[in-house]
């Protein structure tokens, strides 16, 4: 991986806000950038059906399983996590 300032970036906004999105082209290292930055939380790919059934599912429950977080790759296919977390926050 090539060095990148966005890490330092990240890994700073990462301790004021509980949710971090990235974007950008396809295959211009957005997980790999993740999944360096935050070598220690779960991986978890929308693009595995089980994974994505679960979450269209039961938002709530499939978010709950990383109360410590976790790098959601592909979340765009699984719209009610990006409005789920929400709720689990003004708890």
């Amino acid at each position: 991986m090539y060095p990148r300032q966005a890490r330092i970036t990240l890994e700073r906004l990462a301790r004021g806000f509980p949710v971090l999105a990235l974007t950008g082209p396809r295959q211009y290292g957005k997980t790999t950038l993740a999944r360096a930055s935050f070598p220690d939380n779960p991986y978890i790919s929308l693009e595995n059906p089980d994974e994505r059934d679960f979450a269209e599912q039961d938002p709530k429950r499939s978010l709950a399983r990383f109360p410590d977080g976790a790098i959601l790759d592909e979340v765009q296919r699984c719209h009610c996590l990006l409005t789920g977390w929400q709720d689990m926050l003004r708890r």
